[in-house]
């Protein structure tokens, strides 16, 4: 296995986020980007890790990614479509 903390920091960091968002802790991620210091850009394509499929998480959690699977990567073009999340995942190999 191949754990990528910086990764896995990112996607804890985007659930966090996202429960912050559900629970109405923040009314909007520039809200939220505010609170955190962060670029709203940055927090937008961090929340994006929240999209993908659960298998990928626990892959990724578990160091079973592609050495390729880069945090850059999955927060620039993600698609929604957990099949083609796959499909993409399984090329970076």
């Amino acid at each position: 296995p191949r754990i990528d903390n910086t990764l896995i920091r990112a996607l804890a960091r985007a659930f966090r986020w996202k429960h912050m968002l559900e629970k109405g802790e923040f009314a909007t991620v520039i809200e939220l980007a505010a609170a955190e210091r962060l670029d709203r850009s940055f927090v937008s394509h961090v929340l994006q890790l929240t999209l993908l499929a659960p298998d990928l998480v626990e892959a990724i959690i578990d160091g079973r990614q592609s050495m390729r699977v880069q945090l850059q990567a999955l927060v620039r073009g993600l698609p929604v479509e957990w099949e083609r999340q796959r499909e993409l995942m399984a090329s970076s190999c």
